[in-house]
C-alpha cells in the first residue's frame, strides 16, 4: 500500500496548473449515454474516479478512445444496463448512470454506492423524483431497477438539496416527453457544467446555477465538443496549503468566480490575493490568523474544503469555530489531527479548533478523500517527518497532487 512522506517546514513558491473538476467531469461523461455520436471531453483529470468511471462506461458498451488533448466517448453500442457493486462500490457517481440509461433506454439497474465514508448520502430523492416522471423502480437484491417506456415530464422539489439528485433527473429530464421543472435544485458550479454539456449536446435547458432548473425533453441528443471546468476544491486545497505553509503560489487554468467564499475566508486569516483572468496568486508571510466557518450548499462555503482550512486552523493564531451542516460523520480527520499535536474539541457538529504555534509529525491515516488533503496540508506545516497513510483516497480526487506540491518546493514523495 502507498503512503506519503512529508518533511514539514518548506513554504511553497511557484506556479501550478489546477486540473479539470472531477465533480464536474464524472456527471459529464455519464451524458455521454444520452447520445449514439461522439462526445469529446478535453481537460479530463487523471485521477482514479475518472478512470473508474471510464472502466464503468465500457462494461456497459460504451466505445472509449484517448488522445493527449482529449477523449472520445461513444454509447451507439450500449448492451449492458447495469451499474454492478464491484463498480460503484469505489465512488458513489456511478449512481449517475441511472437517469441517463432510464431516459435512452427504458431500464436500468444500478448497484446502491459506496464511496467515502461521510455520512449518509440517500438515494431516495433520485429515486422520488424518477417515480414522478413514470419510472417504476424497486430495490432488490441490492440494486436499483428502474423501468420505463418514455419518462414523462415532472414538477419535482427536491426535500434537500441534492448536487446528484439534480444531476441524475437533469440528465433524465433531457429525452423525456414534456417539461420538467427541478425546484429547490442544487446550485454548483458544475451542475452548471453538467447544463452546459447537456445544451451543446442539443438539449433545452434554462435555470442551471439558480434554484429552479427547467428541461424541454427532446427526441435524441447529438454528439459535442466540450471542456470541463477548473477543480475549484483542488484551487482551494493548493491556495489553504499556501497560506498554512507560507510563500507565494499562482494558480493558472482555474476560476475565481466560482471560489468566493474560500478566497473569502483566505483573506481573513491574513492572505493577499490577486486575481487576472484565469490566474490567483495567493501571498502569505505571516502566521494565519483563525477563522470560523459553517459549511452549507453553494455559494456558501464548501463542505469539500472544511477539511483543509480545519488544518490550517490547527497552527492558526486564535481559536476557530467549524460547524459541518452537510455530512453528519465529517470531522473524522479530527482524530488523525490529534496526533499531529492539535488542539480541537467537537460538540456535536461543531469543532472548536484552538491554534498552537507548531504540530509534530507522525504516522496518520487517511479516512476519505478531503480529509487525505487536510492531512497533507497538516504534515506540510509541522515538524519533522509526517508519514500519510491509506492515500489511495487523495488518488481518488486529485491528479498527481505530491508531483505538483515538489514543484512548488515542498518535501513530499510517495512510498511503498
Amino acid at each position: 500500500m502507498q503512503k506519503l512522506s512529508i518533511q514539514g517546514g518548506n513554504k511553497l513558491n511557484g506556479e501550478v496548473r489546477i486540473s479539470g473538476a472531477k465533480n464536474a467531469a464524472l456527471p459529464i461523461m455519464c451524458a455521454s449515454l444520452l447520445s449514439a455520436e461522439d462526445l469529446q471531453l478535453s481537460n479530463l483529470p487523471d485521477m482514479h474516479d475518472v478512470a473508474t468511471m471510464a472502466k464503468l462506461l465500457q462494461q456497459m458498451g460504451v466505445a472509449v478512445s484517448n488522445s493527449p488533448k482529449a477523449s472520445t466517448f461513444n454509447a451507439s453500442k450500449v448492451d449492458k444496463l447495469e451499474a454492478p457493486y464491484e463498480m460503484v462500490k469505489t465512488m458513489r457517481a456511478a449512481i449517475l448512470v441511472l437517469g441517463p440509461l432510464l431516459t435512452r433506454f427504458g431500464e436500468a439497474r444500478v448497484s446502491l454506492p459506496g464511496g467515502c465514508a461521510i455520512g449518509s448520502r440517500p438515494v431516495d430523492l433520485h429515486i422520488k423524483g424518477l417515480q414522478a416522471m413514470g419510472a417504476e423502480v424497486h430495490i432488490e437484491h441490492g440494486y436499483i431497477h428502474a423501468t420505463a417506456k418514455r419518462l414523462q415530464g415532472a414538477k419535482i422539489c427536491f426535500d434537500v438539496v441534492s448536487v446528484t439528485g439534480t444531476e441524475n433527473l437533469m440528465m433524465a429530464a433531457a429525452l423525456a416527453d414534456g417539461v420538467t421543472t427541478l425546484e429547490n435544485a442544487a446550485r454548483e458550479p458544475e451542475v452548471v457544467d453538467l447544463a452546459n454539456c447537456l445544451i451543446a449536446m442539443g438539449a433545452k435547458i434554462s435555470g442551471a446555477g439558480s434554484d429552479t432548473i427547467t428541461i424541454q425533453g427532446v427526441q435524441a441528443l447529438h454528439g459535442a465538443e466540450y471542456r470541463v471546468m477548473p477543480d475549484r476544491i483542488e484551487s482551494g486545497t493548493f491556495l489553504v496549503a499556501a497560506a498554512a505553509a507560507g510563500g507565494r503560489i499562482t494558480l493558472t487554468d482555474t476560476r475565481a468566480d466560482i471560489l468566493d467564499s474560500v478566497l473569502d475566508k483566505l483573506r481573513e486569516a491574513g492572505a493577499t490575493i490577486e486575481v487576472s483572468g484565469d490566474r490567483i496568486t495567493l501571498e502569505m508571510h505571516q502566521r494565519p490568523r483563525a477563522v470560523n466557518l459553517r459549511t452549507a450548499p453553494y455559494p456558501a462555503f464548501p463542505t469539500d474544503m472544511q477539511a483543509q482550512f480545519m488544518a490550517l486552523n490547527t497552527i492558526a493564531d486564535g481559536t476557530a469555530m467549524v460547524v459541518e451542516t452537510i455530512f453528519e460523520n465529517r470531522f473524522m480527520h479530527v482524530q488523525e489531527l490529534l496526533r499531529l499535536g492539535a488542539q480541537i474539541d467537537i460538540e456535536g457538529n461543531t469543532a472548536i479548533v484552538k491554534g498552537c504555534a507548531q504540530l509534530e509529525g507522525a504516522t496518520i491515516m487517511a479516512t476519505d478523500l478531503r480529509a487525505s488533503a487536510c492531512l497533507v496540508i497538516a504534515g506540510l506545516v509541522a515538524q519533522g517527518e509526517t508519514i500519510v497513510d491509506r492515500i489511495y483516497h487523495l488518488d481518488r480526487g486529485y491528479e498527481h497532487i505530491e508531483a505538483k506540491l515538489s514543484a512548488l518546493g515542498a518535501q513530499i514523495r510517495r512510498i511503498k
